[in-house]
């Protein structure tokens, strides 16, 4: 699964691009985000508006993430369908991780 970087400001934000982040994606999901993490510094903002399905194991991928970054560095999300949403609800990682439903972070 490609990940693409962009800048907004002083965050770096990742975009995964493919509908499903799942078992069968969540290697190359997390090999883009560990270069994407090295090559950056600062708070990073998962953008997930293209990922219309997550399981466990994507889950998983995202808290693995946020545990590489230690807490030197923020990893929030942005951009959940209800779906994903549902998921981060159930497993309680929306207590875990700032949701934030807009490219706005206020």
């Amino acid at each position: 699964m490609n990940v693409t970087v962009s800048f907004e400001k002083d965050l770096t934000v990742l975009t995964p691009i493919g509908p499903r982040l799942d078992a069968v994606h969540t290697l190359g999901f997390k090999e883009q985000m560990r270069k994407a993490i090295s090559d950056t510094s600062g708070p990073l903002m998962l953008d997930l508006k293209m990922v219309e399905f997550l399981d466990s194991s994507g889950l998983g991928a995202i808290v693995a993430m946020s545990r590489v970054l230690g807490s030197e560095r923020r990893l929030d999300i942005r951009s959940l369908n209800p779906l994903v949403q549902r998921v981060f609800t159930l497993t309680q990682m929306d207590k875990v991780f700032r949701i934030c439903a807009t490219a706005n972070l206020s």
